[in-house]
């Protein structure tokens, strides 16, 4: 049986906060499970810090998700609090 790799759940899922200067490190985490538990398609956005500069920006379509990869004191927050950040690590 071959190995598999996957992503390891290291805290509890929060909602995104949803201005830049409530924006979080999500636990330091560098790798984010963000979820869009909405329909409708948000933004998502990376910066170096609550109010700081914006590194990245992506929109997360309803019912997507993708894994985050970034910077231990990069902070994330969304257009609505639709979005779910989990802080994961990977295994295998």
């Amino acid at each position: 049986m071959g190995m598999h790799a996957g992503i390891v759940l290291q805290a509890a899922e929060i909602a995104a906060p949803t201005s830049t200067g409530a924006a979080s490190t999500v636990g330091s985490s560098i790798f984010v499970r963000v979820v869009n538990s909405g329909t409708t398609a948000y933004l998502v956005t990376l910066v170096d810090a609550p109010s700081g500069n914006v590194l990245g920006s992506t929109t997360v379509a309803g019912q997507e998700s993708l894994i985050l990869s970034k910077a231990k004191t990069d902070c994330i927050f969304a257009a609505n609090a639709a979005i779910k950040l989990s802080q994961v690590g990977t295994r295998g």
